[in-house]
């Protein structure tokens, strides 16, 4: 393999659509006992190429370093800001990494990531030495939605979905190539994820691979997310009866 191999967990943000309780960030809200954020960083750990774990959290979190306490490879740093993007950013200058080690950044908001999609993804980006991302074909229907003053929203129009995918994470780049998609498109309100940096920044015959994930990697938003999470935890420990 060229180059290192690191994953990157931004969670700086506060996750004020989860709705958690106690006033902690949505990343540190406990599924199945333990914070949120826990088992999105074992879940990358899971793969042992994965030389280490970098999280990225605000400067001053008081609840970092007892939610990562024992994680073999994982180190946080107080480097967050106040985007995503300026929080991925800041934590490749932190890491000094190499232009030809790869990064992985994962959602701290998606810890039901499988072990066999991260490895597919890995897989796909090292053996055609092309960045990529994980991501699910769309199934359903998609409407757009128009003015509605007053109202519950309209139907403008439907569009097709051939060809539409929903993007998961982890995504996953040469750094090199990632840090200077970044500062290109650095304050580019069209960047809400490194594939869309790439993909603004970089040339065509870099567009990032689409890599199926799963619906097991989905990202927990909102309240009744959380629900799904905990039922899953709960099926997994329920003895199977023969």
């Amino acid at each position: 393999m060229s180059g290192t191999l690191i994953a990157l967990v931004p969670a700086a943000g506060v996750g004020v659509r989860a709705g958690g309780p106690g006033g902690r960030p949505k990343q540190y809200r406990a599924l199945g006992g333990e914070p949120m954020l826990r088992h999105a960083v074992r879940a990358l750990l899971a793969d042992p190429r994965i030389a280490q774990v970098r999280v990225a959290v605000a400067p001053g979190d008081p609840w970092a370093d007892e939610a990562l306490a024992g994680l073999p490879r994982t180190v946080w740093r107080p480097c967050g800001g106040p985007t995503r993007a300026e929080t991925v950013r800041a934590a490749l200058r932190d890491a000094g990494l190499d232009d030809t080690a790869w990064v992985l950044v994962h959602d701290a908001a998606r810890p039901g990531l499988p072990t066999d999609a991260l490895g597919r993804l890995i897989d796909a980006c090292l053996s055609l030495d092309r960045g990529g991302l994980l991501a699910l074909p769309v199934a359903d229907t998609v409407k757009r939605a128009g003015d509605a003053p007053g109202g519950p929203a309209r139907v403008a129009r439907t569009l097709p979905r051939e060809g539409l995918w929903l993007a998961q994470t982890p995504q996953m780049f040469r750094a090199g190539e990632l840090r200077a998609a970044l500062d290109a498109c650095a304050g580019d309100p069209r960047v809400t994820d490194e594939a869309s940096a790439v993909e603004l920044a970089c040339a065509p015959d870099r567009a990032p691979l689409l890599v199926r994930g799963a619906r097991a990697n989905d990202k927990l938003t909102w309240p009744e997310d959380f629900d799904w999470f905990e039922d899953r935890l709960a099926a997994r420990r329920e003895p199977r009866v023969r």
